[in-house]
């Protein structure tokens, strides 16, 4: 068994450019990249949400070039989103997932021209960008009041949690930084700061969330993965926990790591491939 992958490790890794750069903002980090199999579609999509502390020091896209290349190979198209971060102008709440609703909006735009087939999506996120993912496929939770409410958001039904950071109650302070700047702060209007920004709280969804984690995973550890499970199966959700033997909170991202068969196998699962 290969050695648990480092943040070094991870932030080494690299993939092949995107098909296409997408703008759905002016900001730097208002993109998606799109990565499209060659030949004709219509093809399934993996939109892919990168993690990083929801900071710019961590990296995220780049690396998940990575991931986006053997989906690709795989014949599945990569809806590969950027966003602001909490340490940029605009990010954080609500701008973060303002970003989300913009990149999902542009997918659904976009779909047809680059014949992508938007009946069959699986969500993908790691870590912050499980928390991501996660949140996506509960907006239909979103009570109407919120800045965040859109009506008919995009269908998520498959949703796969890469140690997904998916309840922000459990956590003071979030990689460093407080966690009232993921969910602002109450007001009268919105004395509840947890019911439009926490996935935990958002269920059910009436979807499928398979959460997989690093038996190693430090960073994010596997209980909580099984807390949230354990919590949307009472809300009458699907879930499932699959921990990676051996692997560490970078192994659950990479596609050159040994644990990447598992986790392609539950991609192609919810795709029908």
């Amino acid at each position: 068994m290969a050695a648990p992958m480092t943040l070094e490790q991870y932030m080494a890794l690299q993939g092949p450019a995107p098909t296409a750069h997408i703008p759905y903002g002016t900001a730097a980090s208002q993109y998606v990249e799109l990565f499209r199999p060659t030949g004709s579609g219509v093809f399934p999509v993996v939109v892919l949400v990168h993690g990083g502390c929801w900071q710019t020091e961590f990296g995220g896209i780049k690396q998940f070039r990575n991931m986006a290349g053997a989906l690709m190979a795989e014949g599945i198209a990569v809806w590969n989103v950027e966003y602001r971060r909490v340490d940029e102008p605009g990010g954080g709440y609500p701008g973060t997932y303002e970003d989300m609703i913009s990149a999902l909006e542009a997918l659904t735009a976009n779909a047809k021209s680059h014949q992508l087939d938007t009946a069959r999506i699986v969500a993908v996120g790691h870590s912050a960008g499980g928390h991501m993912v996660q949140w996506s496929a509960a907006r239909a939770r979103i009570p109407s009041s919120s800045p965040l409410y859109r009506p008919n958001p995009l269908p998520l039904i498959h949703v796969i949690s890469l140690g997904g950071i998916n309840d922000l109650r459990a956590w003071t302070d979030l990689c460093g930084f407080p966690v009232v700047k993921l969910t602002g702060t109450p007001s009268p209007a919105r004395p509840n700061v947890f019911a439009d920004t926490n996935p935990s709280e958002m269920l059910p969804t009436g979807g499928r969330t398979v959460l997989i984690t690093g038996e190693l995973d430090r960073q994010v550890p596997s209980d909580v993965a099984f807390r949230f499970a354990a919590r949307a199966k009472t809300a009458g959700d699907a879930a499932e926990v699959i921990v990676l033997p051996g692997a560490s909170h970078f192994d659950e991202a990479a596609a050159t790591s040994p644990s990447w068969p598992i986790t392609l196998s539950r991609i192609k699962s919810a795709l029908g491939i």
